[in-house]
């Protein structure tokens, strides 16, 4: 079977804002095919994310490891830094290798290494495995958002890469409805065992119907892409602030879905309570999807994530007033509209403001360096509790860190515009 799209069929003449030709594929019914077994796979990697948060009250309670906050923040940064180094060299390798092979084969590594965390007889072997499965988990969502900028429509490219990401707060959702029964009833280690789903449904359809958008030789027509190209004129401004916005908001959106059930079991509420918080805090992210989806493509992605940055910090800093329940879930549902519809929309800009041949290793670049925000935030999360600063530290430095991404990506807008008009006037 062919799986590598014909240049002829997926090419047309639109520029993009910085005046480069991209690809205007036809949205056939085998690219959405295409399209969904991505969405599914980024379903498992929100699903791998989320569930270190949902079982970690366990692991302190009932292993018999000795964990404490501090170094349950730890256990809970080695994914994260797996994904730091995932997103990374995945980026490059989907724009050398070819975006299939890096997505199928970052599916399989954050399957097979989660379903073995169930396993782990130890801390240490527990959080070895969790950096081996963030390596595929942060390699998945550059590779897979690269491809999709290809296969959509121009016009649609915001919209889709937006919508692409609600799998992530989609499969965090799943993860908390799930640990409400299953870890009374079957243990934490049950919790990640439901990867095997991913390895035995979703690979196969990634190898049926997930096609190669690089074309054999098409690495001849264009520059050679490394990170090099992105820190030196035109990128290199735009390429920091990317990062820098990326790092705060992973570090509030991140911070908040690992620490969140045992911050809300500090603050007086039984485990089931505290897991139907995080499934506010992920079903607002799955509205945060779709509304900044459809305000993307109305406003453009930088201003309309300006915004959600705003809301994620107004919804945060409600909650260090100690409100009532109903304004408890209303401020969550905020945070995670806000903290993940940036994220969502940063990819989406990521994906629009770059060209092909560089496309991969600039998503790369800003998942890759905005990981090292979603490392620390456990670390910081647990160390703040363990200092005895209380609950409140952490929404405080979750809020603020959604604060300054609200200003980074003001500066980016500027910048940007004033790209575009230099260039005008260059004209």
């Amino acid at each position: 079977m062919n799986h590598t799209l014909p240049a002829a069929a997926s090419q047309g003449s639109i520029e993009n804002a910085a005046g480069a030709p991209v690809r205007s594929p036809r949205f056939s019914k085998r690219s959405a095919l295409a399209v969904l077994v991505c969405w599914l796979l980024v379903v498992f990697d929100g699903y791998d994310l989320i569930v270190y948060g949902t079982v970690q009250s366990s692991l302190i309670s009932e292993t018999g490891w000795g964990l404490t906050k501090a170094t349950a923040g730890t256990i809970g940064s080695m994914a994260f830094l797996g994904m730091m180094i995932g997103a990374i060299f995945a980026g490059r390798m989907a724009d050398s290798w070819g975006r299939r092979k890096t997505i199928l084969g970052c599916a399989i590594a954050f399957s097979v290494f989660t379903v073995l965390c169930a396993f782990a007889p130890n801390a240490a072997v527990f959080g070895g495995l969790r950096l081996l499965a963030g390596i595929g988990l942060g390699g998945l969502v550059p590779s897979a958002n690269a491809l999709v900028a290809e296969l959509v429509p121009t016009k649609w490219r915001s919209t889709i890469a937006t919508l692409m990401m609600s799998g992530v707060p989609i499969g965090g959702s799943i993860a908390a409805l799930v640990g409400i029964p299953m870890i009374p009833a079957f243990g934490w280690q049950s919790m990640f065992l439901v990867a095997v789903l991913a390895l035995v449904i979703v690979v196969p359809l990634g190898l049926k119907y997930i096609p190669e958008t690089l074309t054999p030789g098409s690495e001849k027509d264009t520059p050679a892409a490394g990170f090099g190209s992105l820190l030196r004129a035109p990128y290199l401004g735009v390429s920091m602030l990317f990062a820098l916005a990326t790092i705060a908001t992973l570090f509030a959106w991140y911070g908040l879905g690992t620490w969140l059930p045992n911050l809300m079991q500090l603050a007086g509420y039984n485990l089931g309570s505290a897991l139907t918080f995080a499934l506010a805090l992920n079903l607002g992210a799955v509205a945060g999807s779709v509304i900044t989806a459809w305000a993307g493509t109305r406003f453009g992605p930088i201003p309309t994530a300006i915004a959600a940055a705003g809301v994620a910090a107004v919804g945060l800093s409600l909650l260090l007033v100690s409100p009532p329940v109903t304004v408890v879930y209303l401020a969550l549902v905020l945070a995670g509209v806000g903290t993940h519809g940036t994220q969502c929309l940063i990819i989406a800009a990521v994906a629009s403001h770059y060209p092909d041949h560089v496309r991969g290793t600039a998503l790369g670049w800003a998942l890759g360096t905005g990981r090292i925000g979603a490392v620390i935030a456990p670390q910081v999360g647990g160390l703040l509790l363990a200092a005895g600063m209380g609950v409140n530290s952490n929404f405080l430095a979750f809020a603020g860190a959604a604060a300054i991404a609200s200003l980074l990506l003001a500066a980016i807008g500027l910048k940007i515009k004033r790209t575009i008009s230099q260039g005008a006037s260059n004209v």
